[in-house]
């Protein structure tokens, strides 16, 4: 499995995320919380171009603009913003390395909150970094330890983790 956009955001809140999503071990699709995710994902912002792959990526929306290309994020909470943000970073700095430049979009539809993500010299060279450490983690034979955090009451895989 290669580095893909859901891999960072699962990095950024939990390493061990990022091991059992990269053997396809998949979270409890029946949790409450990723049930409310795919249905926010399927109804709104329906006037736009939605699920667009390009590459191992595939964003949420392609936003209308005569200016720029602003492809946009959907998401349940911006509880999650660093992690949510990174992932959008990734999927920019991609276009970036195929000639299209973007600009990105996070959305909260249920908190009515947008939040404008640009790609900076600085973000690109975080986001190397965080490319090599996912990496290292899926190359490992076994996951990392779990790590206790305050998204883990809400996580599909807590049961796996705590089970």
């Amino acid at each position: 499995m290669k580095v893909n956009g859901t891999l960072v955001w699962y990095y950024a809140i939990c390493k061990r995320e990022v091991w059992l999503m990269s053997r396809n071990i998949t979270p409890d699709q029946k949790d409450t919380n990723i049930e409310i995710g795919r249905f926010l994902h399927e109804t709104y912002y329906n006037r736009t171009k939605k699920e667009i792959e390009f590459g191992n990526v595939k964003f949420d929306v392609l936003l209308n603009t005569k200016d720029e290309l602003i492809i946009g994020e959907t998401k349940k909470t911006s509880k999650f913003q660093e992690a949510s943000t990174m992932q959008l970073l990734y999927y920019i700095r991609e276009l970036k390395r195929a000639g299209i430049n973007a600009k990105g979009m996070l959305l909260y539809p249920e908190e009515r909150k947008r939040v404008e993500v640009e790609l900076t010299e600085e973000k690109s060279l975080l986001l190397e970094k965080v490319e090599n450490e996912i990496e290292c983690i899926m190359n490992n034979a076994t996951p990392p330890p779990v790590v206790k955090n305050k998204y883990c009451r809400s996580c599909g895989y807590r049961e796996y983790c705590y089970a």
